[in-house]
Parts: structure tokens; sequence; C-alpha cells
């Protein structure tokens, strides 16, 4: 019996550095199924269909919605995101870990429908940092920036809720940690389900 993958989901501030933490992983690890979700958010440069995101109108999104095509959705900033379900479930299989970037109130749902899903919360190492980092990006006016800074203030009160809490100075060291975090929690699933089934076999033969 092959082994199934777990869900992994990476969500944090907006301009912690996901993207580049997760670019940082799939190159480094390339045994990682990505999710790619889907968005009616217009692309942002260098952004490609079906690399980065499935950029859906809304209401193409709408009907995936109603033909319950996603693990989770969520509206975040104006726009709608969503995991569609058929790849995670194809890849988690096939044995591959799958990895998810989305926000919070998505991964909380995920976790609620998953319970054995890990979630990492990414964050810059102080809030000084955040705000460089998204006036760095040039993609945003001051008042988009505002209400990100004000989401995050939201966010931060459910950063508990998480498994682990990941602080992106450094992107290697960032990286690293993540998969350490991945691989445990990976060996620890198997080996738990392995043992569930084993000892409930066993009892079987005992009674």
């Amino acid at each position: 019996m092959s082994k199934k993958g777990i869900l992994v989901v990476i969500s944090g501030f907006s301009g912690a550095g996901k993207g580049t933490v997760m670019k940082g992983l799939m190159e480094r690890y390339p045994d990682y199924a990505l999710s790619i979700s889907a968005t009616t958010r217009s692309p942002r440069k260098g952004e490609q269909e079906g690399i980065h995101y499935f950029f859906k109108t809304e209401p193409e999104f709408e009907q995936m919605i109603e033909n319950r095509e996603f693990i989770e959705y969520a509206r975040y900033v104006d726009h709608f995101y969503g995991t569609p379900k058929r790849y995670v479930e194809e890849q988690l299989e096939t044995g591959k870990d799958v990895i998810l970037e989305i926000e919070l109130q998505g991964a909380l749902e995920v976790k609620r429908k998953h319970p054995e899903t890990l979630l990492l919360f990414v964050t810059p190492p102080d809030a000084k940092e955040l705000v460089k980092r998204l006036k760095g990006r040039g993609t945003e006016s001051d008042e988009q920036i505002r209400h990100r800074l004000a989401r995050a203030v939201e966010e931060s009160k459910c950063m508990e809720q998480y498994d682990y809490i990941v602080v992106n100075d450094d992107i290697d060291t960032c990286v690293t940690h993540i998969h350490e975090m991945i691989q445990v929690q990976h060996d620890a699933s198997i080996h738990q389900k392995e043992f569930i089934s084993g000892i409930r076999e066993e009892l079987k033969e005992e009674f």
C-alpha cells in the first residue's frame, strides 16, 4: 500500500517574503508538489498563468465554488483565492507532500477539514522590516500598503493557531527550517498511521 503525502500550508503577512521562500523551497527540494491557487486578482509583473496562479474572472471563480472544485477558498483584499481540489488529491495519493501557499482564513479551513495538516506562518523579524518590504515591492499605493498592514494586525491575533512560526530573516536559513519541519511532520504522520494500523490488526488476532 502506497504511503500518502501530507498537506503543508504556508501563510504569512503580505510582504513577509512567502513567494521567495516558496521559490527557494521548490528549487532546493523538487520532490515537493506545489499547489497552484486560483485567484481573481490581476497578474503581477512576471507572473504566468498555470505557473504562479490560475487567473480567473469573478464569474468563473463563482462557478468553481458552485461546482465544489476547491479544498478551500477565501476573499482577501477584494479578491478571491482558492485551492483547486483535484491536483492536490492526486499528488497526495502518489505519496508527495503538497505545499499550499494560502492566507489565514483558508489555512484554518484546511486545518478544520484535514486536522493532520501542518500549518507554518512566515513573518519578517519585526514590523519595521515588514513595512520596508511592502514599500520595496513597488506594486501598491500607500493606501493599499496601509490596508495590508491593517490586515496584518488582524492576522497577528491568530498566529497561535499555527503549528510553527518561521522568521524569514535569512532566506536560506528559513527554507532549511521549513524543510526540516515538513520532514518531521511527514515521518511522524506515517509512523503514527502504521502504528495504529498494526496494533488494530494485532488486537483482532488476540481477540
